[in-house]
Order: C-alpha cells, then structure tokens, then sequence
C-alpha cells in the first residue's frame, strides 16, 4: 500500500493565498457589480460555468445529468 499525503500550502500562507484569490477574483466583482448577469457572461464566457441555478431552473448540465433532473440553459 502507498501513502500520499499533500501539505495545505495556502493555510500556511494565508495571508498570501489570499491576495492571490482577491487579485484573481476582483475582476469578475467589478464586472458583476457593473453589467447585469447575462451581459457580464457575454463579455467573460468563463462565468457562464459558474452558474448552477437561475430563476429556479438548474443550469448545470452535470448535476442534472448526475440527478435526472430537466436542465435549462442560463440564457
């Protein structure tokens, strides 16, 4: 048997992991905060994946897969 084990290097450095998520994160915030969802999504397509639910329909193709459940495009 063989044992793997991985240090949590952004708890030991939490001040640093930190900044590194906000410097990644702010930029998404700002366009969030100045475009409505479908427009900021059409402006970065990344976002898109981050939607999983909207107006009450699931919109994440996996998890209604996974469930058995009716998907719905977020737009």
């Amino acid at each position: 048997m063989t044992h793997y084990g991985v240090v949590n290097r952004p708890a030991a450095y939490a001040r640093t992991a930190t900044q590194a998520l906000t410097n990644v994160t702010y930029g998404y915030i700002g366009l969030l905060a100045s475009h409505d969802l479908e427009e900021a999504c059409k402006l970065r397509p990344a976002l898109t994946g981050g939607i999983n639910t909207r107006d009450g329909k699931l919109t994440c193709r996996a998890v209604s897969d996974a469930h058995e459940l009716k998907y719905e495009p977020p737009f």
